[in-house]
């Protein structure tokens, strides 16, 4: 992409340094309390807070002058408001559609979690909180608004998805040892935590297309927040239900993924969000359409 090796170096280091910092806020307090205590969620919230104000300076910092001619720094970090919507809204129908066969089990088992009152008595629980709200947007701010910026100065926009959430696959590590901390052997946490590093870079490489496609913090976001809502599926439970619900559920599991492979690309066309910051689009749109 025509940058010498001395601004790959300098991205790369930045994007490490944001993740340290990431994680070293976790434990910058000292205290014997579990993750899920509120006192330790309170003192993560505010730390978290100052990485997320801090973050973008590093991001500033280390971005050139020619990247910076492209777009400024708001736009860097997917702060825009044109395609805002549609940027919202697709990403969150795509990952949807991908958890066709999961929100099928929701259904049949009768535990969808769309009632108001569920929403009302979890704002009162911090470690809901923490999980659905303060950990995707902290996440995707750090690790996609303000790393894959850095990243894509350097990498091809292809390389920068699976190279970026590699660094959040291992940021995820650290809760080895709180299980460690808690009890558990260290060959269980290991394996937890090596499946965990997986579909969380698993997951980091979609959230970092969907960045780098839409050009839009938001759409990272919206995926983020219904994955960690819904949670990892439980296939397991599968084997629970009678027959026709069984073929039912891997059905929509099958149909569901074959339907997000075949629309992720063409619906996140970065020409739908007039984003000419990251990735190139395959044509452009009429000057007359607005996606706002």
């Amino acid at each position: 992409m025509g940058f010498d090796e001395s601004d790959c170096l300098s991205s790369i280091f930045a994007s490490v340094f944001l993740t340290i910092l990431y994680v070293g806020s976790l434990y910058v307090w000292r205290s014997k309390l579990s993750r899920d205590h509120p006192t330790t969620i309170k003192r993560r919230f505010f730390s978290v807070s100052c990485v997320m104000v801090f973050a973008p300076y590093v991001t500033w910092l280390f971005l050139k002058d020619s990247t910076l001619d492209k777009g400024d720094i708001y736009d860097q970090l997917g702060m825009r408001l044109s395609g805002l919507f549609f940027a919202f809204v697709t990403p969150l129908a795509l990952t949807m559609i991908l958890f066709m066969g999961p929100l099928t089990m929701q259904f049949l088992s009768g535990t969808w979690k769309i009632h108001p009152i569920y929403w009302l008595v979890s704002w009162q629980d911090l470690t809901w909180v923490r999980n659905h709200i303060m950990a995707p947007i902290s996440e995707e701010w750090v690790f996609r608004a303000c790393m894959m910026p850095l990243l894509v100065q350097c990498l091809e926009p292809y390389t920068a998805v699976f190279v970026g959430p590699l660094l959040f696959g291992v940021a995820h590590f650290h809760h080895m040892y709180e299980q460690i901390k808690l009890g558990l052997d260290l060959r269980s946490s290991i394996m937890i935590s090596a499946f965990q590093f997986m579909y969380t870079s698993l997951f980091g490489a979609y959230s970092a297309y969907l960045f780098l496609r839409t050009g839009h913090f938001v759409a990272p976001l919206a995926a983020h927040m219904f994955c960690n809502h819904m949670g990892f599926p439980n296939f397991q439970d599968i084997a629970y239900y009678p027959l026709t619900q069984r073929l039912l559920i891997i059905s929509n599991m099958v149909l569901g993924f074959t339907i997000w492979c075949n629309l992720l690309t063409p619906l996140t066309d970065p020409a739908y969000y007039d984003n000419k910051l990251f990735w190139p689009s395959r044509f452009e749109l009429p000057d007359d359409v607005s996606l706002f």
